[in-house]
């Protein structure tokens, strides 16, 4: 129990001294400022506190040594663990106060100073105040902002922080998100709405992509059984459930749609989307992978089974193409219900956030993990889950794979993963038209490292879909995402904007999915106008602004690459 308590003291230390750190966003220039300065951190937990000189860290920092007052804290942690803490303190991220102002003016900046000002033990007005003030002057120093910098320049001789509170804030960072937003900023004036030119006539869209067809939508449960491949690694077979949403409208005129899930999901993450598509006569097979599904991961936290096998990035891919193959022999099957209605050599795969890297792969894309498993390997102390979910494939025994089924003729990835599992050219092998879709305050998969900058490897053609404001699980059918209503909506310390909140997501994603089945078929020119920055301007709202674009600009570009190099 006592090392356990010197563990969680030393850690959550740690956790709360990095928040600082991160909380660049949060800094408002013109705050509040004083002529004393913190020197000393208090660390509080319930009753107890421990104190920390800013002498003992900034000597820490420079001789790579512990602090002499802490030693007999320290004496749990590993090696790697005195490194990452040692590696923070002298850690400096050099931003102006310009940027600074930028991003706590906008909404995401204003709750995530929310969020961080829970962590201090003085939870007034003043409290906040005096945290805006150490980060922006800890900013002004010639390094830069650090951990140190943001301690010397604070407000009050004793940095107080509720180390409960920090810890419960510090779980939920990761630095890609921070990046995401950062990026966010510098770009948003190439990502402005479309200023129309004095005298230019008024775009004007002929219907309502998002709203239903006429088609009356079935579905069809399937139970699919491929004798080939086993489920767990066992004896068993892997069986495969899939739900058919169709109609009496559907023609071979149409692609077939197949929908991939996300990670420890279920194949109706995207029903409303399923149904939206039936109604207005597409053939939409949501499949489940047994492997990665909700089903899974609860056989995993009851110890059984591991919540994910390395084999499951090849599984994935191939059970989608088993399904074509299946469907194909139902296709034709005299007197089914779906004979001549299933295009299985001409289909469109949506995949959503572990379901979009499968998705790319079916695309073309080419699985490459040399560089994955040298960066996995190194256990890098702040990753996002995306990342951490790509980690798993560093088992596999070959470095490279490729899925692609040629039948899949377009492809939709929403919040995919791409940082890792890809390495640097497996993306510029797709093959076909693709739709990439990011939301800016994802913090499963941040948007930056995930898809923007995967987007730029893609072959054209190609579009880059914004959801300014998105989260991971608002494009989520409503009824998957029950357990977050109600939740703190919040960037820091959880929630996700989902179910009702998230409905002009949907409502927008719902208009270019369609738009975008629709060019593999005679009426794709009376849908194009839909795939435009102009359609994604007139469909934003105010809560949720839309931005679409076919091609980063290289300035832009030059941006990304700062910001995924730091």
């Amino acid at each position: 129990m006592g090392n356990w308590r010197s563990l969680k003291t030393v850690a959550g230390l740690f956790s709360a001294l990095a928040l600082p750190a991160v909380g660049i966003a949060l800094t408002q220039f013109g705050a509040n400022t004083s002529a004393i300065a913190a020197d000393t951190v208090v660390v509080r937990l319930g009753l107890f506190t421990e104190s920390i000189s800013l002498a003992e860290l900034q000597k820490a920092a420079k001789t790579g040594e512990l602090p002499g007052s802490l030693q007999s804290y320290t004496k749990g942690l590993s090696q790697e663990q005195r490194r990452f803490f040692l590696g923070a303190l002298g850690m400096n991220i050099p931003m102006n106060v310009v940027t600074l102002d930028k991003l706590i003016n906008t909404q995401i900046g204003t709750t995530i100073l929310n969020d961080f000002a829970t962590a201090l033990a003085r939870k007034d007005k003043a409290g906040v105040q005096a945290l805006r003030a150490g980060l922006v002057l800890g900013s002004t120093t010639p390094q830069g902002l650090s951990i140190l910098s943001f301690i010397a320049a604070y407000p009050s001789k004793r940095l107080e922080i509720n180390l409960p509170k920090a810890w419960v804030v510090a779980k939920n960072l990761n630095t890609s998100f921070w990046r995401t937003q950062q990026f966010m900023l510098a770009l948003a004036p190439q990502l402005n709405p479309i200023t129309a030119k004095p005298g230019t006539p008024q775009i004007t869209f002929p219907f309502d992509p998002s709203q239903p067809g006429n088609a009356q939508v079935k579905i069809l449960n399937l139970s699919l059984n491929d004798q080939k491949r086993d489920a767990y690694g066992g004896l068993r077979q892997r069986k495969i459930p899939v739900d058919i949403y169709w109609s009496t409208a559907a023609t071979l005129d149409k692609p077939l749609i197949v929908f991939s899930h996300g990670f420890g999901s279920v194949r109706t993450d995207l029903r409303y989307l399923a149904e939206h598509l039936a109604s207005h006569g597409y053939v939409v097979a949501a499949l489940e992978h047994p492997g990665s599904n909700a089903a899974n991961t609860d056989l995993a936290l009851q110890g059984k089974t591991k919540v994910m096998k390395p084999q499951e990035f090849l599984n994935r891919p191939e059970d989608i193409s088993f399904v074509l193959d299946e469907l194909e022999k139902l296709n034709q099957t005299t007197n089914h219900p779906l004979q001549g209605k299933l295009a299985t050599t001409n289909a469109m795969v949506v995949g959503y956030s572990f379901g979009g890297g499968t998705a790319l792969a079916l695309a073309g894309a080419e699985l490459q993990l040399e560089h994955l498993k040298q960066r996995c390997k190194k256990n890098l102390s702040i990753l996002s889950l995306g990342e951490n979910l790509q980690c798993i494939a560093q088992e596999l025994p070959e470095n490279s794979y490729q899925l692609r089924d040629t039948r899949i003729k377009q492809a939709i990835a929403l919040n995919p993963t791409t940082s890792l599992i890809f390495g640097e050219t497996g993306l510029t092998k797709i093959q076909v038209p693709t739709i990439v879709l990011a939301g800016s305050a994802d913090k499963t998969t941040p948007a930056l490292t995930e898809q923007i900058v995967g987007f730029d490897k893609i072959p054209s053609p190609k579009s880059l879909v914004g959801i300014i404001g998105g989260t991971h699980l608002s494009v989520k059918d409503p009824s998957t995402t029950l357990d977050q209503i109600g939740q703190p909506n919040t960037p820091i310390s959880g929630g996700e904007v989902v179910g009702e909140e998230a409905a002009d997501v949907r409502k927008y994603v719902k208009a270019i999915a369609l738009a975008f089945a629709a060019q593999m078929t005679p009426e794709a020119k009376k849908y194009t106008i839909f795939l435009t920055p102009e359609y994604a301007q007139f469909a934003s709202t105010a809560a949720f602004p839309f931005r679409l674009i076919t091609q980063i600009p290289p300035d832009a570009m030059a941006v990304v690459k700062e910001f995924v190099n730091k």
